[in-house]
């Protein structure tokens, strides 16, 4: 396998062609956008910018937020610090980035759309908007729902995809915020990049158009000062993955000469929407198969490492966005935590960071639920005790 055809130049392809082309391979990564933007955040947790330091050391525009704020349905507010900060890149410069390291180790990237793919392990024929190319591998890591995921593994139906819209407002400040809407299996965020904001909402396709998400995101925007009335407002959409935990479980996403990386793959958190780390971790995990002469471990690699834990997301989405827990939802029970408890936050800020996982999520709210409480109805007599103190001070 010396030539090796990547087909997406987003993260997860741009760090695999990287990877191969500084080990010698003879990479062609097609893409007919190449860096280009996306309603995401962009943000990078602590978990993924430990494991790539040079995303924090390299030379390009970046956000880095330690403060957060949640809110509730209700309207109830939750503010918080992290211990380590989230690091919000713009995607273009992100992908383009990540594209340039991959053209400096010897990777050719071409801005072509591959229409058609042919042939088979060792001799695969991909005809291009410029013309015909051969590969020996083949690397598919152009999304979801890219074209030609159903000639190598199984199509998929809405319930496997969210929709994403949102709107870069110019400005700017230091605090990430993420709302809660009744109803809505999703969030709408807003993150402070360099010099604008991402403003977002997702939900899932089958629950919310287009056009509903967009309402909503519109009449929410004011609650945080912010309008798309406001000059440089551009308005961006798109389809990512989330995957039911039985898709997570057996839709393949490798086989004889070929492999999904990223969003391709569906490797996505099924609750926050994550999937930076996972595209960046697939694409290691498959070089390093590829680069060992054995593209079969790939697959295995990536259930022992990420899958398990993509998959409890997916079983624990339905009772995190419309669940009740305490005797309320799960969503206000856990901003009202947020505010009250300093062991909740930080079981929070641990989630923020990545470092908390869904395995022993529960086992560790369990063991700290006595502190936990304690905490919370003791916070608001701690509080209007400070109220009382501070208006005998002004007297």
């Amino acid at each position: 396998m010396t030539r090796i055809a990547i087909i997406g130049g987003g993260p997860a392809g741009a760090l695999a062609a990287e990877y191969l082309a500084r080990a010698g391979r003879e990479v062609l990564l097609f893409d007919e956008k190449l860096a280009w933007e996306k309603p995401c955040g962009g943000g990078l947790t602590d978990k993924a910018l430990a494991r790539w330091p040079f995303l924090c050391d390299a030379q390009v525009e970046r956000k880095w937020i330690s403060d957060c704020e949640l809110i509730a349905p209700s309207g109830r507010k939750a503010a918080f610090q992290l211990d380590r900060p989230i690091a919000i890149f713009s995607r273009l410069a992100l992908n383009g980035m990540l594209l340039d390291r991959a053209r400096d180790a010897g990777a050719q990237i071409l801005r072509e759309r591959i229409t058609k793919i042919d042939g088979s392990a060792g001799d695969w024929q991909l005809r291009s908007s410029e013309g015909n190319h051969r590969a020996d591998f083949i690397v598919l890591a152009a999304g979801a729902r890219n074209p030609f995921r159903g000639q190598f593994s199984e199509t998929l139906g809405p319930e496997n995809f969210v929709v994403a819209v949102g709107f870069y407002i110019p400005g700017t400040s230091d605090v990430a915020q993420v709302r809660f809407l009744k109803g809505l299996h999703g969030y709408l965020w807003i993150f402070p990049r360099a010099d604008h904001f991402s403003a977002g909402i997702c939900g899932r396709m089958k629950g919310k158009s287009t056009a509903e998400l967009r309402k909503l995101l519109e009449d929410s925007l004011p609650e945080f000062g912010l309008g798309i009335d406001d000059a440089g407002a551009r308005f961006y959409a798109h389809v990512l993955p989330c995957f039911t935990a039985k898709t997570l479980q057996t839709a393949a996403f490798s086989g004889h000469g070929w492999a999904m990386i990223g969003d391709a793959a569906g490797f996505v958190d099924g609750i926050t929407g994550e999937g930076l780390y996972y595209a960046l971790r697939s694409a290691e995990l498959l070089s390093g198969a590829l680069l060992a002469g054995a593209p079969e471990t790939y697959p295995v690699s990536v259930k022992q490492d990420f899958l398990p834990e993509l998959e409890r997301a997916s079983r624990i989405a339905d009772r995190f966005y419309s669940g009740d827990w305490l005797g309320g939802s799960v969503l206000e029970r856990m901003v009202q935590l947020t505010g009250r408890s300093a062991r909740f936050r930080e079981l929070m800020r641990d989630l923020f960071a990545g470092t908390q996982e869904y395995s022993d999520l529960r086992k560790r709210v369990q063991r700290n639920l006595p502190t936990i409480a304690l905490e919370a109805l003791v916070s608001p007599f701690v509080r209007s005790s400070a109220a009382i103190a501070r208006d005998l001070a002004g007297r």
